[in-house]
C-alpha cells in the first residue's frame, strides 16, 4: 500500500488494519546536515557521528553512522506520511521493545514498515495502537530498528 492508500478517520479504520500487509513509508536519506542537526539538539557529540573523516579511517562502518535513537526518532514522522490520521488529536504514548540491529552509515536511505499489532479502547473516546514497526536500510536484508511503537488517536 502506499501512503495515498492508507486514511482512517475513526477508530474502526485503524481496527481494520490490524492483520492487514504492512504499510511502507516512502525512503528517507540519512544525511551528515541531518546526524549533525541531531548531535546539537541531544549534545553527544560523539566521533562516530559526527567527524566524517575520523569516522572513515577508524570505524568499523567505513563512515559516521547515524545515532540509534536517530533512527528511532524517525518513526512518528513516516507514520504520519504513511497513514492520513484523520484525527482531532494523537499523542505518542510510548515503547515497549526497541534494538537496533544494525547501523545506518551516512548517506544511506531507510523506510519503515509498519503492522498494527493491536487496537484497544481508552478513555476519552480514544484508541490505543500498538505498532509493529520495522526500519529497513536500502540495499540490506537486515533490519536497522524494530520496535514496538504505541500511540493513542482521539476522533
Amino acid at each position: 500500500m502506499t501512503p495515498d492508500d492508507v486514511t482512517a478517520a475513526d477508530a474502526d479504520a485503524l481496527r481494520s488494519l490490524a492483520g492487514s500487509d504492512a504499510l511502507v513509508s516512502d525512503w528517507v536519506e540519512i544525511d551528515q546536515a541531518s546526524v549533525d542537526r541531531f548531535a546539537a539538539a541531544t549534545g553527544d557529540h560523539q566521533w562516530i557521528h559526527v567527524d566524517p573523516e575520523r569516522a572513515k579511517r577508524e570505524s568499523p562502518f567505513g563512515g559516521p553512522i547515524a545515532r540509534g535513537f536517530m533512527t528511532l526518532s524517525l518513526i512518528p514522522a513516516l507514520l504520519e506520511k504513511t497513514v492520513s490520521l484523520k484525527q482531532r488529536m494523537g499523542v505518542n504514548y510510548g515503547l515497549n521493545r526497541v534494538r537496533f540491529t544494525s547501523p545506518v552509515v551516512v548517506g544511506s536511505k531507510v523506510r519503515a514498515n509498519f503492522l498494527v499489532a493491536s487496537v484497544t479502547d481508552v478513555d476519552d473516546n480514544g484508541v490505543q495502537v500498538i505498532w509493529s514497526v520495522t526500519l529497513e536500510k536500502q540495499g540490506s536484508e537486515r533490519p536497522v530498528c524494530v520496535a514496538e511503537f504505541i500511540t493513542r488517536h482521539y476522533f
